[in-house]
C-alpha cells in the first residue's frame, strides 16, 4: 500500500485522523505500507480544470436550441440560442463552458490546453513509476470532511479544492475507489463524513472491490483477520495485499 506523500499536507486534523486508522487497520491485517512521491500532483488541479472546461466548452456547443435540448423562445435565430444557453445551463456549467472556450481561442491554446495536456501525461508516467513498487496508492478523499449543501458555492475554487486528490486519477485514467473512513465534528456536534481513496493500476477494479470488501469486513477491528475473497491463491493474495487467511477460509485459485 503506498500512501501518496503529497496527499499528506494540508488536511484537517479529522482527515489524518480517519486515514491513520485506516492505514493502521490494513495494517493489523497484515498489509505493508509506505510512502511514495508523485511529484506532479501539485499540478493535477490546473491540468484537470485546463482540460475539463474545454472538452465541456467543445461538448455543449451542440445545445443551442436548434437539433438538441429544449428551445427557448426568441425573436431570430441568435436571441434564441442566446436564451436557450442562458436559461438551459446553470452557473456552474455557464463558469466552465466560458473558461473552457476562452482556454481553447486563438492564442491561449498552444499556452494552456496543450501544456495541460503534457503534463497529464507526466502524471500518468509517474502514476506507472509508482506501481512499480506498490499494488494500491492510497490517499484521502478530500483534504477535508464533506461541506455542507451550499457552503461552498460562492467561492468556486475552494470548492475545486475539494478534488484535489482525486482529479489525477482521471488525468492518468485509473480505477480508484473512496470509501468511508469515519467523521469529522464540526461546529455544533455535527459529524461531517471522511473518505479514503484508494487506487489500483489501469484495468484492476476488482483489486479495489476486494480490497474495500476486506476492508468493511474488519470494521476497523484489530481483532478480525483480513482476508480478501476472489480468484487469487493464498500466495498471490500475501504478495499482493500482505494479508493473513482466516483459520476458517481456504484459499481458491
Amino acid at each position: 500500500m503506498g500512501v501518496i506523500r503529497e496527499s499528506l499536507g494540508g488536511n484537517t486534523s479529522g482527515v489524518d485522523a480517519a486515514l491513520n486508522a485506516t492505514l493502521e487497520a490494513l495494517r493489523a491485517g497484515g498489509a505493508v505500507c509506505g510512502e511514495v512521491s508523485i511529484p506532479d500532483l501539485r499540478h493535477a488541479i490546473a491540468t484537470y480544470y485546463l482540460i475539463a472546461m474545454p472538452e465541456a466548452s467543445s461538448n455543449l456547443a451542440r445545445y443551442d436550441g436548434m437539433v438538441y435540448g429544449q428551445r427557448a423562445v426568441g425573436g431570430d435565430v441568435g436571441e434564441v440560442m442566446t436564451l436557450t444557453r442562458e436559461h438551459g445551463f446553470g452557473r456552474e456549467v455557464q463558469r466552465r463552458i466560458m473558461i473552457g472556450t476562452y482556454a481553447l481561442s486563438s492564442g491561449y491554446y498552444d499556452a494552456y490546453y496543450s501544456k495541460a495536456m503534457k503534463v497529464r501525461r507526466l502524471i500518468a508516467q509517474e502514476f506507472s513509476r509508482a506501481f512499480q513498487d506498490f499494488d494500491v496508492l492510497v490517499t484521502p478523499t478530500s483534504p477535508f470532511p464533506a461541506f455542507r449543501r451550499g457552503e461552498k458555492t460562492s467561492d468556486p475554487l475552494a470548492m475545486y479544492a475539494a478534488d484535489v486528490d482525486t482529479v489525477a486519477v482521471n488525468l492518468a485514467g485509473l480505477p480508484a475507489m473512496s470509501v468511508p473512513a469515519g467523521f469529522e465534528l464540526a461546529e455544533g456536534g455535527v459529524r461531517l463524513p471522511v473518505g479514503v481513496q484508494f487506487i489500483a493500476p489501469a484495468l484492476k477494479d476488482e483489486l479495489l472491490v476486494r480490497l474495500a470488501g476486506a476492508l468493511e469486513e474488519r470494521g476497523g477491528s484489530a481483532g478480525k483477520s483480513c482476508w480478501l475473497h476472489g480468484s487469487l491463491s493464498q500466495a498471490q493474495a500475501r504478495t499482493t495485499f500482505s494479508c493473513s487467511p482466516s483459520p476458517s477460509t481456504t484459499a481458491t485459485s
